[in-house]
């Protein structure tokens, strides 16, 4: 009872009992712990007296917060999802194997440096070491994937990086996903109010399995980072420090080509010649509902351009990646974590490890940088529709061997207009106005093309020549629908044209909506419903580079536009009961037994803030893919952030921080970034130390 603390000798007795619990958590060798705070929101705060410890200590942290997860698609890296749990996982094991991902990951992993390799090492001892001491913490089906190996962390993260993100349009069961995206913005000084450089970082990705974030703060000698990597990845992928940041949106780099065979007599004709393909034969072990396994055969075919992916008509087509042998990829994440300035960072960037993602970056001194990032294949010709598309697989021309390096890559460095935005448009208007000419790169480096989402990014930014922090927290929390500013006034200009009923009863309602899709706003869901309904030759200026940021625009048939208005009221008003519903009312924010109105809409209607909805049960829309962490960062000295990550840091059943930030998605609201060690503390959920040589789960409320 707290009133004890006054007496004689209570103090005294509970200070002892306070070191011998301190003591009782140190080994007899003398070494030092790693130290995890974890905040009330869920994020580990590490800390490191090695690099090694810190990276161990991420490793045990990530398996705290997601450990099923993790096991599973360790599991599934391995290809033997469906021998561990049956037949949904047959498809993934097949990809795995065809890519030969195993193979790839222990190749990438034995040419591996130190001191890399044994960071690596660490954090699998770290997920290992989880494991071994909190064994009722993991699913019971989840527990034969241990132990855990570097390989399978080596074979996950080619998985994601090459399969999942540069070829998610062309491997045919990646091509039936939703698209990922993102926003990125970076403010220079010339054009913030503070004069320090700002940095938006807000990626768009699914709400489960491995697009999960995880958020963390990582501190060891000579490194102090606060950000995200993806489930099960061992390193921060985007992230900020006391002098730099950057962040990734998913770019239009073409890192992944198809290319359409021939067949002939059990072979491919290429330069005139019939070619044999290599043949490779597995047998893969499915788990049946009574408990045993099946034996399932496979036969995988590859030619000269690589893995053979379908056959049909006497055709067959093959899919060449890049990436899949990029063996410091590792590397590459830490040095931009450790780097201080922009020479540092440049130098880690000049590696080409990371095989694909736009890189928005900003630091203390003042520099701000856009590049269009990855391992861009150098071919022989063409453009960029041309190589989207089926290539030609007969002839030896078109068979691309090396790609192109870092000076080759679209850059902007401290641009004019003093700002650098992506939406995972092209590189071309990554500022405004733009300072790269297409015609000075490849015609296959990137199309020519800019949606709605990244024009409403440049139409924020650009009329504003002072931002505060607070003003870039609006902008990247914006829910304005860029459609609506382009086609509402037209819509109720031609209402007024072409009376009907119907349709003028809807145009009242949109003349008093607000153009956001905030939780209650009115109007909202009835112009979506009716942009929906457009097609592109509706438009009657379509998008033009010479006007990037103003088109499409105009209505090109205004009295087709009344009818549509006129059909999709009454669909509203029959599923909805009313025109005028909130927006908040439809859309969702679920997990668990939590259940908010949500705000933000798809990319499709020029949205920045970002959310794509699946229906649901009862009638509404539950969002599943879109904003998922955000943090604004100012390099004042110290830097100050706001952060939120939407769904949660955890996933793992039972944890009190699965969707437990939902609320503040909900009301648009971002929390401080702790950064301090009294912010920290003053926050504290847990403390546990963790050793790396002698094992011994401290967690106490130290």
């Amino acid at each position: 009872m707290p009133y004890l603390s006054y007496y004689p000798g209570i103090k005294k007795i509970r200070t002892i009992l306070f070191l011998l619990l301190v003591i009782s958590c140190f080994p007899l060798s003398g070494k030092q712990p790693a130290e995890i705070l974890w905040d009330k929101y869920g994020v580990p705060h590490i800390y490191g007296n090695t690099i090694a410890e810190m990276y161990h200590a991420f490793g045990w942290a990530q398996m705290h917060n997601h450990a099923d997860l993790i096991l599973k698609l360790y599991g599934q890296s391995r290809g033997r999802g469906s021998e561990y749990w049956g037949e949904e996982y047959l498809e993934s094991d097949r990809q795995i194997l065809l890519f030969e991902i195993p193979g790839h990951a222990e190749n990438n992993y034995r040419l591996k440096q130190e001191p890399y390799r044994s960071y690596l090492d660490a954090f699998v001892r770290g997920v290992n070491d989880y494991a071994d001491a909190n064994p009722e913490a993991i699913g019971d089906k989840f527990r034969q994937v241990l132990p855990v190996t570097a390989t399978d962390v080596m074979a996950h993260v080619i998985r994601v990086l090459c399969l999942e993100f540069v070829a998610w349009d062309d491997f045919n069961a990646i091509r039936r996903k939703l698209a990922p995206g993102s926003n990125a913005f970076a403010i220079a000084p010339s054009r913030s109010a503070s004069g320090n450089s700002m940095l938006v970082t807000n990626p768009h990705l699914p709400w489960h399995d491995l697009h999960l974030w995880f958020e963390a703060h990582l501190t060891g000698p000579l490194f102090n980072a606060y950000g995200i990597a993806l489930v099960g990845t061992p390193v921060l992928s985007m992230a900020f420090n006391d002098h730099l940041g950057w962040a990734f949106t998913v770019n239009t780099m073409d890192g992944a080509d198809t290319y359409e065979l021939n067949l002939r007599r059990n072979g491919y004709r290429y330069d005139g010649r019939v070619r044999s393909f290599r043949k490779k034969y597995a047998d893969i072990l499915v788990l049946q509902d009574d408990g045993s396994h099946s034996r399932r055969p496979l036969e995988f075919r590859y030619s000269e351009h690589g893995p053979v992916t379908g056959e049909a008509g006497g055709k067959a087509w093959a899919l060449r990646i890049v990436g899949l042998n990029n063996y410091g990829i590792f590397e590459q994440y830490h040095k931009m974590g450790a780097a201080v300035n922009l020479a540092e960072f440049e130098d880690a960037l000049r590696m080409l490890q990371n095989p694909m993602f736009n890189i928005i970056y900003a630091d203390r001194e003042g520099n701000i940088m856009y590049l269009f990032n990855g391992n861009v294949p150098m071919r022989p010709e063409g453009d960029f529709a041309f190589w989207r598309g089926t290539v030609d697989g007969t002839r030896s021309e078109y068979l691309w061997h090396s790609v192109h390096g870092y000076d080759d890559l679209p850059k902007v460095v401290n641009p004019p207009a003093g700002f650098i935005q992506n939406c995972n448009d092209s590189p071309w208007v990554s500022t405004y106005p733009p300072v790269l000419d297409p015609d000075d790169y490849p015609a296959y480096m990137a199309p020519h093309s800019m949606s709605l989402r990244p024009q409403r990014a440049v139409n924020l930014l650009k009329k504003d020549t002072s931002i505060t922090f607070e003003q870039l927290i609006s902008y990247k929390m914006d829910s304005g629908m860029e459609a609506a500013d382009r086609f509402l006034d037209d819509l109720l200009e031609a209402v007024d044209q072409y009376p009907d009923p119907t349709a003028a009863e809807a145009a009242a309602v949109l003349r008093a909506w607000d153009g956001k899709t905030d939780r209650e706003s009115r109007g909202a869901v009835l112009f979506a419903n009716w942009f929906d309904k457009l097609r592109h030759r509706d438009f009657e200026v379509s998008w033009s580079p010479e006007d990037p940021v103003n088109t499409p625009r105009g209505l090109k048939e205004p009295e087709r536009a009344v009818d549509l208005l006129a059909r999709v009221a009454e669909e509203t008003r029959q599923q909805y009961g009313a025109l005028d519903i909130p927006w908040g009312n439809v859309h969702r924010l679920r997990a668990g037994d939590k259940d908010f109105p949500a705000n933000g809409g798809p990319d499709r209607y020029g949205i920045l803030h970002t959310m794509e909805y699946m229906n649901d049960s009862d009638s509404t829309k539950r969002a599943f893919h879109g904003e998922t962490y955000i943090a604004v960062t100012e390099f004042s000295n110290p830097v100050r952030a706001k952060v939120l990550l939407g769904y949660g840091n955890a996933s793992q059943p039972g944890s009190r921080h699965t969707g437990g930030q939902l609320g503040s998605l909900s009301a648009k609201q971002l929390r401080p970034a702790l950064l301090d060690r009294n912010d920290i503390l003053e926050n504290l959920e847990k403390r546990e130390l963790i050793y790396m040589d002698q094992l011994r789960d401290c967690a106490n409320d130290l």
